[in-house]
């Protein structure tokens, strides 16, 4: 093998890895982007769970209001 023949190879594989390392660069990107929704719908449930907790309190306050009412109306 002659040395422009192994420039030639190495010139290929330093292409090949290039476009490997910019393919996996695109791919972190996208990952990334995936992962910065998913916090963001992680914070939406955790407000809506917090609110779901505060409507589930009201309703049982309520029921037991009623219960006493019914308790001393019997």
């Amino acid at each position: 093998m002659t040395i422009d023949e192994r420039l030639d190879r190495l010139t290929q594989r330093h292409e090949a890895l290039a476009q490997s390392i910019e393919l996996m660069h695109a791919e972190g990107e996208q990952t990334a982007a995936r992962i910065r929704g998913l916090a963001i719908i992680a914070e939406q449930n955790e407000v809506r769970a917090a609110q779901m907790m505060q409507a589930i309190t009201s309703l049982a306050r309520t029921v037991e209001a009623h219960q006493r009412r019914l308790d001393e109306a019997s």
